[in-house]
């Protein structure tokens, strides 16, 4: 990898985690043991690749640094909702996985019901980041971006596929929307969220959403 890229992605990481930090601190009114279930999946590694499309397009649409607030807000919504979806694939009823980023999933080490309340109390805290930090003039557009991407239309629809699926032999056609749904819908979202957050116009959207479609296939390929 580029040294150049690594370390812009480095950065980027770094300041996502920061904003994370920051937003479970506020929770204080908050049972400890909730925090510290979605803290060991939030803050445990991985590679960032969503909030980090999200504030590279924000640079590319020409993001001002008065603006680096709704990025950063949006990039750590775009991660809450990345690992609440992680937590509750690795579940029992779903994939039944032991390990996620070298280390026992959520449910292994806090229970089947602590790791569902877990990634629900992320995806609470993702449209509590947008609403709390992001600009008030693109809030909302952020909120309904997020909440297509990752609902029933978007990476929920794509589970249900897969599920659906399972044993299944797919058309190509079905194989790609199983794989728009489930991976590219928030790959697509990221992308768009930067500009947004940006205050990007609708060519920029376009280009940005259409980079994130193409990504997305390229990834599960």
């Amino acid at each position: 990898m580029n040294a150049d890229l690594q370390s812009m992605l480095a950065a980027d990481a770094d300041a996502v985690e920061t904003y994370l930090r920051s937003l479970l601190r506020r929770q204080s009114d908050a049972p400890s043991r909730i925090i510290e279930a979605v803290e060991y999946s939030l803050l445990g590694g991985g590679k960032r690749l969503r909030p980090a499309l999200v504030l590279a397009m924000f640079r590319a649409a020409g993001g001002a640094p008065a603006r680096q607030q709704t990025a950063l807000a949006a990039a750590g919504a775009m991660e809450l909702i990345h690992c609440f979806s992680l937590v509750h694939d690795d579940l029992p009823a779903m994939d039944d996985d032991d390990l996620r980023r070298g280390r026992p999933t959520n449910h292994k080490v806090f229970g089947e019901a602590m790791a569902i309340l877990a990634g629900d109390a992320m995806t609470t805290l993702a449209f509590e980041a947008i609403a709390s930090d992001a600009a008030p003039a693109v809030s909302p557009q952020l909120a309904l971006e997020l909440a297509r991407a990752a609902g029933p239309a978007g990476m929920i629809g794509g589970q249900v596929l897969d599920i659906d699926s399972e044993r299944a032999m797919l058309s190509l056609d079905d194989l790609q929307r199983v794989h728009r749904l489930k991976t590219g819908a928030l790959l697509v979202a990221s992308c768009r969220m930067g500009v947004i957050s940006a205050g990007g116009d609708e060519s920029q959207l376009a280009a940005a959403g259409a980079f994130g479609r193409h990504l997305g296939l390229a990834f599960q390929i």
